[in-house]
């Protein structure tokens, strides 16, 4: 009678349980630090890529208004008609839905004309000191950012 119960029982004993536990804890375990060890070069390609992004957004917003949004105006320009000088003549936006934040948190820089590029616009992300003018800037004046 007892081996008829134990066929008929449907659940998992406690000792199958915990070891089903303890084989996703182990792989937990062994994936986890390769996965962390990541997440610096992850953060760097999406900058790259928003970069790349809001620059085609940009220059759409130039072909069909003659002119990059100035600094005052900046990226919320590719979202809202700018009603500050200057006015752009043809903006069919909004160019994108909302202007990203970099993968810290923060707004990206925009400058229009640009320090590195004086004809156009330099667009750039402070990295993860946040700091300006350091070694991890992510930004659209570097070689290294349109081959990322």
């Amino acid at each position: 009678m007892k081996i008829q119960n134990r066929l008929n029982s449907h659940g998992f004993t406690l000792m199958e349980i915990m070891l089903v536990v303890v084989i996703i804890g182990i792989l937990a375990a062994s994936v986890m630090p390769k996965l962390v060890k990541q997440i610096p070069f992850v953060q760097k390609k999406r900058t790259n890529s928003d970069i790349i992004t809001l620059s085609g957004q940009l220059d759409t917003y130039y072909m069909q208004n003659n002119d990059y949004p100035s600094t005052e105006q900046g990226l919320r320009a590719l979202i809202q008609k700018p009603t500050s000088s200057p006015i752009p003549k043809n903006w069919n936006g909004p160019y994108i839905k909302k202007v990203p934040l970099d993968p810290w948190s923060r707004e990206y820089k925009y400058k229009c004309p640009g320090d590195h590029n004086p004809d156009e616009y330099d667009l750039w992300s402070t990295g993860k000191d946040g700091q300006d003018g350091t070694e991890d800037d992510i930004d659209n004046w570097s070689e290294d950012t349109a081959s990322n």
